[in-house]
């Protein structure tokens, strides 16, 4: 089995990546020395729980994801209105009746759009 750091190593790397960002630019977004990237990203440490949450932020992806790269999770992090996911994340909370309210609501409206679409 891989170790666990490996996979967050190759997820901070991967994303920073899909973002096009230096270990630097990376390191200023989230208050940090980009040698602390690179220790990181090699596996040779992990960050705290404060940088893991900058971190989290800096690329837009839960501390979760980055932690633990579960398959819900990857959604999240290609996920770039921030707002709208804290909604959904929100709506998840909701008990299930309620959640089947917001997704009919949603359905009806993604399908009007459509329809509008068709007819122009």
């Amino acid at each position: 089995m891989a170790e666990p750091s490996a996979g967050f190593a190759e997820r901070l790397r991967t994303l920073r990546r899909q973002k096009d960002l230096s270990q630097t630019e990376l390191g200023q977004r989230a208050g940090l020395h980009y040698t602390h990237i690179g220790r990181f990203e090699r596996g040779a440490s992990r960050p705290s729980g404060d940088t893991l949450k900058r971190l989290a932020d800096a690329l837009d992806v839960t501390s979760d994801y980055l932690l633990e790269g579960a398959a819900e999770e990857a959604a999240k992090a290609r996920f770039e209105d921030r707002e709208l996911l804290k909604q959904f994340q929100e709506v998840e909370r909701l008990p299930e009746a309620d959640k089947h309210v917001v997704k009919t609501l949603l359905d009806a409206f993604l399908t009007k759009k459509h329809l509008q679409s068709l007819v122009r």
